[in-house]
């Protein structure tokens, strides 16, 4: 199985020489394509009913609960990076930790798999999946994580979705009302104008 991750790899990661535009690209891919979704997320609260609210907070939950197992698997079994192993060609900076599974696919993905098990954002769910895809592909292309994380981070993103969906009862409606008298209060003048929702 390493190997096959490797040669996937191999075929995937920017090769001696690519080009600057490419290796640009990928960067903004890699590390600015994923504030999106806390723009989407807070975009969404403002302006969405108190049902949407509901479905963005189970949303989140299942982000941070992605990155929580993400911790703990890498507590338990740590992979190195592909530049640790002195594979390939690393054109980012990185930290020296566990490569399995993707942090940054696991949230876009938990997210996404979150809103596509409810109705009404399946749409957004949807964008959020095609999202993640070129930012899977250029944090392998810039040497910083192997195929198979991007699976790993797939089967955790629905796993913990799908954990979240199971208890949104326990926990969305205390969440609404810790946040929504802060969020009243922080943007009482852009409510009194009618710009966001109350």
């Amino acid at each position: 199985m390493e190997h096959l991750n490797q040669s996937l790899f191999l075929l995937l990661n920017a090769a001696p020489g690519a080009s600057e535009i490419v290796v640009e690209t990928a960067r903004f891919l890699a590390d600015s394509l994923i504030w999106v979704v806390p723009a989407g997320l807070i975009l969404g609260w403002m302006r969405g009913s108190s049902a949407t609210r509901q479905v963005l907070i189970a949303a989140t939950v299942s982000g941070l609960a992605g990155l929580l197992i993400n911790q703990l698997i890498g507590l338990v079994w740590y992979h190195p990076r592909p530049f640790e192993a002195g594979i390939g060609q690393t054109q980012i900076q990185h930290v020296q930790d566990s490569s399995f599974p993707s942090d940054h696919l696991t949230l876009i993905w938990a997210i996404a798999f979150s809103l596509l098990l409810h109705e009404q954002p399946r749409l957004a769910g949807w964008a959020l999946v095609l999202l993640g895809v070129p930012v899977a592909w250029a944090r392998i292309y810039l040497g910083v994580h192997f195929p198979l994380d991007m699976l790993g981070a797939a089967l955790v993103a629905l796993s913990s979705a799908w954990l979240i969906l199971g208890e949104e009862h326990r926990f969305i409606a205390p969440l609404m009302r810790l946040l929504l008298p802060g969020y009243r209060t922080m943007f009482a003048g852009l409510i009194w104008r009618g710009w966001v929702r109350q």
